[in-house]
């Protein structure tokens, strides 16, 4: 059974366990908000030999609905039949890879989690990063054979609308917007309906985990300091609608500070939600 020590790693070292005797399951999840089909015609064109693909929208989310925001996290059962259908059993390590800064790898990591499969990581630097190491794509479509996972939801990992708003008008959370900082004090808002953030949010944006220059992870004791002054009892994270929030998700694990939930709908059932209060400015 492949070793895992983090939520990170790094290509030469998941090129060697593909080689082993017990090769992790990787799963692609490039995705473009803008496009979405961009993702998986990149992934059909070229990705890391062997990779299965995943698509936010039809794989890693549920239908939008009234409530719930953009991306509705998907139900133990859609989760459990897409989990099988791609091979993944219980004991089995998932790398989940993208070319974004880790927005929609960081998705899989964290779903899996919350369905109770800790055996998760996602590729440090990504795609990109694989191709800079030296390492080859390949373009053969596997066809895995049917795995065994069983989705065992955790639900002290999430928050939703209904217990969120009266602790956000009680003052007793710790929130943190992720977003970038023309949306959250809502000087710009180019998807939702609505601009601003959630009363008491402070801003820490998902992309400030990561080089700017080649998409990994800042090492622990920058995470650390990107969280410093954070109260880390009762924290709560999102974004516009649940996908970008968990790359901070990811850097508060990198950061040692565990515990905080993710508001699946975020910004985008919030503002959906009649009486909902809303703030701007900075």
């Amino acid at each position: 059974m492949s070793a895992l020590t983090g939520p990170l790693i790094d290509p030469l070292r998941l090129h060697a366990l593909l080689a082993g005797a017990h090769p992790p399951l990787v799963a692609d999840c490039r995705f473009a908000l803008a496009d979405p089909a961009a993702g998986e015609a990149a992934y059909r064109a070229a990705h890391i030999p062997g990779a299965v693909y995943l698509h936010l929208e039809r794989d890693l989310s549920a239908p939008v609905a009234a409530t719930g925001g953009r991306h509705p996290l998907p139900s133990p059962e859609a989760f459990g039949r897409t989990m099988r259908r791609i091979g993944l059993d219980a004991g089995r390590l998932l790398v989940a890879c993208d070319d974004s800064r880790g927005a929609f790898a960081a998705r899989l990591w964290w779903l899996a989690r919350y369905f109770g499969h800790e055996r998760v990581c996602v590729l440090d630097g990504g795609v990109t990063a694989w191709t800079r190491a030296g390492l080859a794509l390949d373009a053969a479509i596997p066809a895995p054979a049917p795995g065994d996972f069983e989705p065992r939801p955790r639900a002290a990992m999430r928050i939703d609308y209904e217990e969120l708003a009266p602790r956000v008008a009680a003052g007793t959370l710790a929130l943190v917007d992720s977003r970038e900082p023309r949306r959250y004090a809502g000087l710009e808002e180019p998807i939702d309906p609505v601009a601003g953030h959630v009363p008491g949010a402070l801003n820490r944006p998902w992309a400030g985990a990561t080089h700017e220059a080649n998409g990994c992870f800042l090492d622990a004791a920058a995470q650390a300091e990107r969280w410093r002054g954070v109260d880390a009892q009762q924290l709560v994270v999102y974004c516009g609608s649940g996908v970008t929030a968990c790359v901070n998700l990811l850097s508060l694990e990198l950061a040692g500070i565990r515990g905080a939930r993710l508001y699946p709908g975020s910004w985008s059932d919030w503002c959906s939600r009649p009486g909902a209060t809303v703030a701007r400015g900075a």
